[in-house]
């Protein structure tokens, strides 16, 4: 059987045909043997096809088809071109080999060709990838290696592109520092309490907290100093008066050892160490909290910062524990017990770093394993959720965190809980309803803003017609004669329709007292209406027409 090898390139799509494998040898040994010397293992292998990727853009979108393991159309047109045919109802005579199995497997469920992956394989396409430039007479070695770094680079941006809000690699850096702080000041308060115990060995059995230990050390330095003036300061450091007593009253009576200048500022220093290491553990728990909420809001809301941040640096990465199925997350953290368990055929355990959650604490003996095993399972749900949904929100982790504490209400008590399709509805509606009222907000800020402007807009103009109405007002006030004349005039005009109107009152009443029709009287009415008041001077022609028509 005929034997292809798929070569990928950072210039383009390689297909060599291995023919000579009998002058080489078909063991893996004689392969590698031959791969070094160009002239032994150029008689085993010849360029059948090559073609080159249009751009830097389709070189890195090629790459990264590869590296997920799917097999691209410009990769199918190229190999079903270039291999040979097989006839219709026949098996292919051929095999292609190639370097990532998961391509392999998509290459023959896609187009048939049958592909094999083996370290024989890998060794022949070794040999290719060290004399490539070799067999392509056109291209250089220096633009191979131009094509290789650009590629690398691009390929290296793109996997390194990320969400500065989203970065799980923060969370990590800052679980590991909170663990080893934890450990350090531990340590550090554990030596502060042996130190001073020389000079007051009382304190140990009256203050048991590491941090309000070492600032009592600060604070008291000489324990002869310490006097009745000192028991409010004391209180305010303790937070206890009556312990604050027993303090100064210990003092008096201490059975410790007198220290020396130096050897007091000493331990005064590291003390104010032991302080500052404790004060930035806080800070730093605060930074762990708010990148959490930021980067899985629904896996902390389910199962705290603390535990949820070691998941994910236990697992890497946020998209790494999202992969993992739920029985795997169940027991992340305890592999050395599950390997040793099956190493002696004992029991596996029931769980990992989710040992540290509430939930399992609270569960019964019988009821940790199912505590855990469901526990597990909505903390998969959760990371999947926060690792590929688009808005951060905690709708879920909350719903999730209620469906918990149902099923510990049924160990319990036998409560039945609710559906998960019924809590995953009601995530989706509370959901869409937040995001209607963030944009009904919005719509009412717009409103209100529109408004306001208006009523500015308002306000200005009638500022404008307030300047203007000043200079006409003035100007009244200047010609009240004036005034008066118009006055006059308008009362003259308002006169003159009124004795029109009774003119023709008084011919309708001639007219009714003659006997003439009603519908007259209508017509009448409708005309005097709708007759415009005439003027005086329209009068005098009236007169002037009647008499040259007598006179005629």
């Amino acid at each position: 059987m005929a034997l292809y090898l798929l070569f990928e390139s950072a210039s383009g799509y390689g297909l060599f045909h291995a023919y000579g494998i009998d002058e080489i040898g078909q063991s893996v040994d004689a392969v590698r043997a031959s791969v070094v010397d160009l002239d032994r293992f150029g008689k085993a292998v010849k360029l059948a096809a090559f073609t080159p990727f249009s751009s830097a853009v389709d070189a890195l979108n090629q790459c990264n088809a590869i590296s997920e393991g799917i097999m691209t159309d410009e990769l199918r047109s190229f190999l079903e071109l270039n291999l040979p045919k097989p006839k219709e109802g026949k098996k292919a005579k051929y095999s292609l080999g190639v370097v990532e199995p998961k391509v392999g497997s998509h290459i023959s469920e896609v187009t048939g060709i049958p592909c094999q992956s083996n370290e024989f394989v890998q060794e022949l396409l070794r040999g290719v990838r060290l004399h490539f430039d070799r067999f392509i007479s056109e291209l250089k070695k220096s633009d191979l290696e131009k094509a290789q770094l650009g590629l690398g680079h691009s390929y290296s941006r793109a996997k390194v592109k990320f969400n500065v809000n989203r970065v799980d690699n923060m969370v990590i850096q800052a679980i590991f520092l909170l663990d080893t702080l934890d450990k350090d000041i531990n340590s550090f308060s554990m030596r502060v309490r042996e130190w001073f115990g020389w000079h007051f060995p009382e304190l140990v059995k009256i203050v048991n907290d590491n941090y309000i230990y070492a600032k009592l050390a600060d604070y008291i330095k000489d324990k002869s100093e310490l006097a009745e003036k000192d028991i409010s300061k004391l209180a305010d450091l303790i937070g206890d008066e009556d312990k604050a007593k027993e303090v100064v009253e210990a003092a008096k009576a201490s059975m410790g050892q007198d220290l020396s200048e130096v050897d007091l500022m000493n331990v005064k220093q590291f003390a104010q160490r032991v302080m500052n290491l404790s004060e930035y553990r806080k800070n730093l728990y605060e930074y762990l909290v708010t990148k959490m909420n930021d980067i899985a809001p629904n896996l902390t809301s389910l199962i705290g910062e603390v535990v949820g941040a070691r998941l994910i640096s236990h697992a890497g990465s946020l998209s790494n524990l999202a992969k993992c199925p739920a029985s795997t997350l169940q027991i992340l953290g305890a592999e050395k017990a599950l390997f040793r368990a099956l190493k002696t055929r004992g029991n596996t355990p029931k769980y990992g770093l989710i040992f540290h959650s509430s939930f399992i604490g609270r569960a019964s003996t019988k009821n940790k394993g199912r505590m855990a095993r469901y526990l597990a399972n909505k903390c998969s749900i959760a990371s999947r959720i926060d690792c590929y949904s688009e808005s951060a929100t905690a709708v879920f982790g909350q719903k999730l965190r209620e469906q918990v504490e149902e099923r510990l209400d049924f160990y319990d008590k036998g409560v039945a809980p609710r559906k998960n399709l019924d809590v995953m509805k009601a995530a989706i509606d509370s959901m869409v309803n937040d995001a209607t009222n963030d944009v009904d907000d919005g719509e009412k800020v717009d409103a209100s803003a529109k408004k306001s402007k208006k009523k500015k807009s308002k306000a200005e103009a009638d500022r404008e017609a307030m300047d203007l109405d000043k200079p006409s007002n003035l100007a009244d006030e200047a010609e009240p004669g004036t005034e008066k004349k118009k006055k006059k005039k308008k009362h003259k005009l308002e006169e003159e329709p009124q004795e029109q109107e009774k003119s023709v009152a008084h011919a309708n009443g001639d007219a009714e007292e003659n006997g003439t029709p009603k519908k007259k009287k209508k017509k009448n009415r409708e005309v005097s209406e709708d007759a415009e008041p005439k003027t005086a001077t329209e009068g005098k022609k009236k007169k002037k027409k009647s008499k040259t028509e007598d006179s005629d």
